[in-house]
């Protein structure tokens, strides 16, 4: 188990082996001839011209992403999950539905993060809005055309901010599938100093990344255990913090008793 002290608190997260980030496929990178610079560090050797990652490195760098995360998540924090490539979608949309997190499958709306007042008012309050007047019969007057692009407003809204709407501010953090396909979610997120944890393969510069996974991002089984871990991660901390709660009230009644 990796553990840490946060605030008083330990934060223990689930143990990480070298074996099951072999079997998932993390170790490997991109064609030798694809590779950034940045990324030598974190890359043990080369076979058949396709870089392998230092799975120990990728280990630590897991634990580490694991127990900040769990920390946010303690504190009651928002983490955007991102994964629009075709791989990550299913995994992301599930992990971030199960541990009650937003998220975002397919495409990030420019200023989602620079421009957040402006998105959500046009879009994910308007989205929001739209159900509502459907669901309450709002709609029963309209014609069947009206309706249908009504419907269709719906559906397109859906797909740009449907995974965002219980979110009500700026996030504590994003968690990333591919570093360089996201490049731009990544930009808004270090302009508003919101940190950025983030599966980062052998084609893409680290640099702006706060936490670097290093680890292939583009196979189903890789990315499925990575996102899995960071979910899991997000529960424990959830749970770690209904459980202070309840000693909290368990203290303040017992002081009370003693008065």
């Amino acid at each position: 188990m990796k553990t840490a002290v946060r605030g008083g608190r330990i934060l223990v997260v689930k143990k990480i082996t070298l074996k099951d980030l072999l079997e998932a496929g993390c170790h490997f990178g991109h064609k030798t001839s694809r590779w950034h610079p940045k990324m030598e560090q974190y890359i043990y050797s080369a076979k058949d011209s396709v870089h392998i990652f230092d799975l120990a490195k990728t280990k630590i760098a897991i634990e580490e992403a694991a127990v900040f995360v769990k920390e946010m998540a303690a504190e009651g924090g928002k983490i955007i999950f991102v994964g629009t490539k075709r791989p990550a979608q299913k995994i992301i949309k599930e992990s971030a539905e199960k541990t009650d997190m937003p998220y975002v499958i397919e495409r990030w709306l420019g200023g989602t993060l620079t421009n957040w007042q402006t998105i959500k008012r046009n879009n994910i309050d308007k989205l929001t809005k739209l159900k509502s007047d459907k669901e309450e019969g709002r709609w029963d007057e309209l014609t069947k055309k009206e309706k249908v692009l009504l419907d269709r407003q719906i559906a397109k809204l859906e797909r740009l901010v449907g995974g965002l709407v219980e979110l009500e501010d700026l996030p504590s953090a994003i968690f990333i599938v591919d570093a360089r396909k996201e490049e731009l979610v990544v930009r808004e997120a270090n302009r508003k100093g919101i940190k950025v944890i983030a599966m980062v393969d052998s084609n893409s510069n680290p640099d702006k990344i706060d936490f670097i996974i290093p680890a292939n991002d583009d196979a189903h089984k890789s990315i499925g255990y990575v996102v899995e871990l960071m979910a899991e991660a997000i529960e424990e901390g959830k749970q770690s913090k209904k459980k202070s709660k309840t000693e909290d009230k368990k203290n303040k009644k017992k002081s009370e008793g003693v008065k």
